[in-house]
């Protein structure tokens, strides 16, 4: 009864408390009641394609919109070949056919919510990745209508989650209130990224860990993710996200 009661403790100050406490914290904020009043013009973080010819690719993450937003972010992938005089934005939406292309600006905020870039590769690099890139959106398994779940997923965190543990080149995970990011395709309880250097075990993305050199130490309950980073000395803080040390 102890260990049990010392167990409930620990995940009531690791996971619960930082949550109610973002919860109580965003319930107070201005933000838009409906997606029609929020903005979802360019942040202006990216220059314009045509400055340079260099290929690119980025991640962004932006805290989403409604009381989600205390907990959760919503993520997306941006590539430019080298030449092109425009980005091509990648996100997974809940709605119509999941996955869309170039329906915001490439650095658009999101619910009025500023875009945070997670990781950018360019140049040479980015020329080869690309068709790595574009290779694992094709392959996500939930891109028919009807494959997307708010929680534990599959949804807009999974498949960009999916892109950077398939091309872990990327060098990247989703940030700690990526709700969703853990949940494995295909009912997987086991993966090893293709690099061989992360290991995720999960059931559905509701309880399980990370380990590895991008993912540090993660231990993931219900969605929410407190751990260590390691790469980038930090703390991981369900709900708040990754604090630097």
């Amino acid at each position: 009864m102890k260990s049990l009661k010392r167990l409930l403790l620990v995940i009531f100050v690791v996971y619960l408390l930082p949550t109610f406490a973002s919860a109580g914290w965003w319930a107070i904020q201005d933000r838009p009641g409906r997606w029609s009043e929020a903005r979802w013009s360019s942040a202006h973080i990216l220059p314009p394609a045509s400055e340079s010819e260099e290929a690119a690719i980025y991640v962004f993450s932006a805290t989403t919109g409604g009381m989600k937003g205390a907990v959760s972010s919503h993520a997306w992938i941006v590539t430019k070949e080298k030449g092109a005089e425009s980005y091509t934005r990648y996100d997974k939406v809940g709605w119509g056919s999941p996955i869309r292309r170039n329906h915001r600006p490439a650095d658009a905020y999101w619910y009025s919510n500023p875009p945070q870039l997670v990781t950018a590769v360019t140049g040479t690099a980015a020329e080869m990745l690309i068709p790595k890139v574009e290779g694992a959106i094709a392959a996500y398994p939930y891109a028919q209508p009807g494959g997307y779940k708010i929680f534990p997923g599959p949804n807009s965190n999974t498949f960009v989650a999916h892109v950077l543990r398939t091309v872990p080149e990327l060098g990247a995970v989703l940030p700690p209130h990526a709700v969703g990011r853990d949940y494995l395709p295909a009912g997987e309880f086991v993966h090893l990224d293709a690099d061989g250097q992360d290991l995720h075990v999960t059931v559905r993305g509701l309880l399980g860990f990370s380990a590895g050199v991008r993912s540090g130490i993660e231990v993931h309950f219900l969605g929410l993710v407190a751990g260590l980073d390691l790469a980038e000395p930090g703390i991981k803080v369900p709900a708040l996200g990754r604090i630097g040390l």
